[in-house]
């Protein structure tokens, strides 16, 4: 599964491909991205936000739908970038999903953006909400607890979007915690880059069918 050879953004997408940096301690590594290009302004499909830009200044947004098989709370995790391009081919702007809300992704000074012009991210541990700042995930009084005690204890979720598509069974949230909690690990809140791997990016349409399949067959190796 590779990202659509004939789209007309492909280069951008994999040249603006958010740079990663994840607790060396990580549990979990990205499944796939889910990608959508905004050349006016729309409604996302997969996250409940509109995605309003000035297309005199922006050229386009790119999202990037990041999707998970675990959190260390809970099975299934899709977080969001979206890098906002201009007409020169810059970054002029990033966002970044932060426990069901967003977040600038791109420091003012843009002291984050790498060499080769990527947003440079710091990953929550276990959680996978995202910052260009590390120490914001210090102010969160449970960053350390929720991939020790509090893990698994979310069990399935199961968004609007995907109801009744993979979650079944009276025990199933029982069982993911069980499953979950084998996971559980101290972060070290030291970051390593990830590398995305050459099938990760998909267009967003595809990654919407591949979620239901991957975690109906997860969830049945589980029971």
């Amino acid at each position: 599964m590779h990202l659509f050879e004939s789209h007309p953004h492909q280069e951008a997408v994999l040249r603006f491909s958010p740079l990663l940096y994840m607790d060396r301690f990580e549990p979990f590594t990205p499944i796939r991205v889910g990608v959508t290009v905004f050349e006016t302004s729309a409604h996302s499909s997969s996250f409940d936000r509109n995605i309003r830009f000035n297309p005199d200044k922006i050229r386009m947004v790119i999202e990037y739908a990041i999707y998970w098989d675990y959190d260390i709370q809970h099975i299934y995790d899709l977080e969001h970038v979206w890098v906002y391009v201009d007409h020169e081919g810059c970054i002029a702007s990033c966002e970044v999903s932060f426990h069901g809300r967003y977040l600038l992704g791109l420091l003012r000074d843009h002291s984050n953006l790498s060499e080769d012009h990527r947003v440079k991210l710091f990953v929550q541990p276990g959680k996978h909400a995202m910052s260009p700042l590390e120490d914001i995930f210090h102010l969160l009084p449970n960053v350390e607890s929720c991939c020790q005690a509090e893990t698994g204890i979310e069990g399935v979720l199961e968004p609007s979007m995907f109801s009744g598509e993979f979650k079944a069974g009276e025990d199933i949230d029982r069982i993911a915690e069980e499953h979950l909690r084998t996971f559980s690990f101290q972060p070290s809140f030291d970051y390593v880059p990830h590398t995305w791997a050459p099938d990760t990016f998909v267009s967003w349409g595809e990654l919407r069918k591949e979620i239901p399949v991957r975690l109906k067959s997860l969830l049945a190796t589980l029971t």
